[in-house]
């Protein structure tokens, strides 16, 4: 049953993309096309969702999370992921904002200062919202997979990066 479900959840993640009706994401692949004989590039987005997909396949297997866990642990790490994304745009939004202002000269120091204490108060969020997350992560599993959790998170993100980096190198216009 779980193989099923986790089997979905990479189709649904990979076939978007593979078929270019990703919403924003189908277009930026829309627009990578046209050269004839040329291989189209995977953008690092296009390799976050399929990573997604991948992760939860591992974490399942990896954690040996149950039938009666693996619907809940779905929700709550799916929730996890999204909390952090959010996150992370908002807080890259405010800093590229700032940066925009003190890239443009004599920038309105009431102004940054503001800036600067809704950027603590969104780092403050995010640290108490993560660590929700978790702790509804942790009340689906047992002491032993919660530290495989830990450990298993860490090493996903070390792939994620590998992966993003390549991503990042294949899509470098070749010098000749």
């Amino acid at each position: 049953m779980r193989q099923f479900f986790a089997s979905i959840v990479l189709v649904s993640a990979l076939m978007p993309a593979s078929l270019g009706i990703a919403g924003p994401l189908g277009r930026q692949a829309a627009g990578r096309q046209g050269r004839a004989g040329e291989e189209e590039a995977v953008t690092p987005a296009e390799i976050q969702r399929m990573f997604d997909g991948y992760a939860l396949m591992q974490a399942q297997e990896q954690l040996k999370i149950g039938d009666d866990q693996f619907s809940q642990f779905v929700t709550r790490y799916k929730a996890l992921q999204d909390i952090r994304r959010k996150n992370l745009q908002e807080h890259a939004k405010l800093v590229n904002e700032m940066r925009r202002m003190l890239n443009a000269g004599s920038p309105d120091e009431g102004v940054l200062s503001e800036r600067l204490k809704t950027l603590q108060d969104l780092d403050g969020r995010a640290a108490d919202d993560v660590k929700k997350a978790y702790e509804a992560i942790d009340q689906v599993l047992n002491v032993p997979q919660q530290a495989k959790f830990r450990v298993f998170e860490e090493n996903m993100e070390r792939r994620k990066l590998d992966l993003v980096t390549r991503a990042r190198q294949a899509n470098r216009p070749k010098q000749q």
